[in-house]
Order: C-alpha cells, then sequence, then structure tokens
C-alpha cells in the first residue's frame, strides 16, 4: 500500500481535504504512486493526518471524480492511471463551440441577483435567501440555430456580474480573466421533456426529448463558484464521456 508524505497547512484558507487532494494528485501525476497501487485506507490516512474521516473521504472523492481514483469494494482505493494528464481548467460550451469553429453566439436572457433557493444554496455553499446572481443565456450555433439554454448561479460574495458584458465572451473565460482558477467541477448528464417557455427559444415542440447538464464548478481553493443547469437540444449536440472498468 502507498503513503505518500503529506503535508498540511492549518493556518491556510485552502480546505485541508483539498491541501489533501492536491499533493495525492502530485504524487499520482508524478509516478510516485503507480498504476494499480491501492492508498492506505480512509481511516488509517486519517489518523496519521490528524483529519476526520469525513474530511478524508471528501479529499478522495475528489480524485475519485476526477477519474484518477477508484474504490473497489473489498480491495480498497486504487490509482486508475500512473501518469494523467492534469486538467488545469474546465472548458465551457463557448470555448467548446468557439474551438470548434461553430462562431457561437449568446443571447442574455437574465443577469441579476435574486435570493438563493434551497438546491443553490447547498450547491454554492451559501445562506439560504442569500443574494446569488441569476444568469440566463440562449446559445446559438453558426447559422444562428439555438442549441441550448443555460442556466447558471454564481455567489455574489466573490463573483459581481453587474457590468460583465456576457453576450460578448463566455462565462468561464470572464472567470479566468477575473483570477478564478476552476480546478474541480461535478457534473450529471440526464434528459427529460422540453418545457413550455423553453420550446419558443429552442424551436422545438414542447414535450420534445432535452438533454440536460447540471455542473456545480471549484476553484482551486476549494470554494463553490459556479452552479449550472443547462438543456441542449439533443440533434445538434452530444457529451462524449471515457468510461473506466472498476
Amino acid at each position: 500500500m502507498s503513503s505518500p508524505r503529506i503535508t498540511l497547512d492549518r493556518s491556510s484558507p485552502v480546505p485541508l481535504y483539498f491541501q489533501v487532494a492536491e499533493q495525492l494528485e502530485r504524487a499520482i501525476v508524478s509516478g510516485e504512486i503507480g498504476a494499480g497501487e491501492r492508498l492506505e485506507n480512509e481511516i488509517t490516512m486519517a489518523q496519521d493526518l490528524g483529519l476526520s474521516r469525513p474530511t478524508m473521504r471528501q479529499a478522495i472523492q475528489v480524485l475519485v471524480d476526477k477519474g484518477m481514483l477508484v474504490r473497489r469494494r473489498g480491495v480498497g482505493t486504487q490509482v486508475v492511471h500512473g501518469q494523467v494528464r492534469r486538467q488545469v481548467e474546465l472548458t465551457s460550451l463557448f470555448d467548446d463551440l468557439a474551438a470548434a469553429g461553430q462562431h457561437p453566439r449568446t443571447t442574455v436572457l437574465e443577469q441579476l441577483l435574486v435570493p438563493a433557493d434551497e438546491q443553490v444554496a447547498e450547491q454554492l455553499q451559501v445562506d439560504l435567501g442569500e443574494p446569488v446572481w441569476s444568469l440566463r443565456r440562449l446559445r446559438f450555433i453558426a447559422g444562428g440555430e439555438p442549441l441550448a439554454v443555460m442556466h447558471n448561479y454564481l455567489p455574489s460574495s466573490i463573483v459581481d456580474l453587474g457590468d460583465v458584458d456576457l453576450e460578448a465572451q463566455g462565462l468561464y473565460s470572464y472567470l479566468r480573466d477575473a483570477g478564478f482558477v476552476i480546478r474541480v467541477a461535478r457534473q450529471s448528464i440526464g434528459a427529460r421533456g422540453v418545457r413550455p417557455v423553453e420550446a419558443r427559444l429552442l424551436r422545438e415542440e414542447v414535450d420534445a426529448p432535452l438533454l440536460t447538464m447540471q455542473r456545480t464548478a471549484y476553484d482551486n481553493l476549494g470554494r463553490a463558484v459556479e452552479f449550472g443547469r443547462h438543456a441542449y437540444r439533443p440533434g445538434l449536440y452530444s457529451f462524449d464521456v471515457t468510461l473506466v472498468d472498476r
């Protein structure tokens, strides 16, 4: 079993779980911990570092979500890859379309402060009712074809969208320019029918199928920076996912 040397700075504003995750990631990327090697169990690692078990579990989960570690019943936590290309920043739909030569265009439907509801408060780690930015946009591809309706929420305590022109640039491009380093995101993909308000925007029939994506992104300080709920026309867009045998 592998147990790389981990040093914690308890006076740092960076959460302890994130410090652990970053140092484990460096050990994996450098090859200090090889593919297939097992980590010490969470209880032992937590005790050695003077952490609670939930904190240690949260650190491991960051790397599980990134596809670097896998939990196997009866085996423990193993390294999936020995050499992993580190993803420093996550792309947005705007970035992806621009890179593909699609010349994206955006119409901002809403950009204002609203009180956080229960789900938004939970995802952004803010108090219920705290003001958050509500950003709703309609994204078009080349030829003026509507592709997606995107609804994002951002904490007003760390992000100010008051004078930001998000028809001229993508949200993640703005966040990078503002100094945010998006390091981790939790994302889920699903499907549902088109709602009446979306039917007009996306030129689809009510109850026609839509692809959905929900994402919460965190920066290098472990802060939840944005929570998004997006809906895509499946005839124009798909998700490409790499699967790992666990």
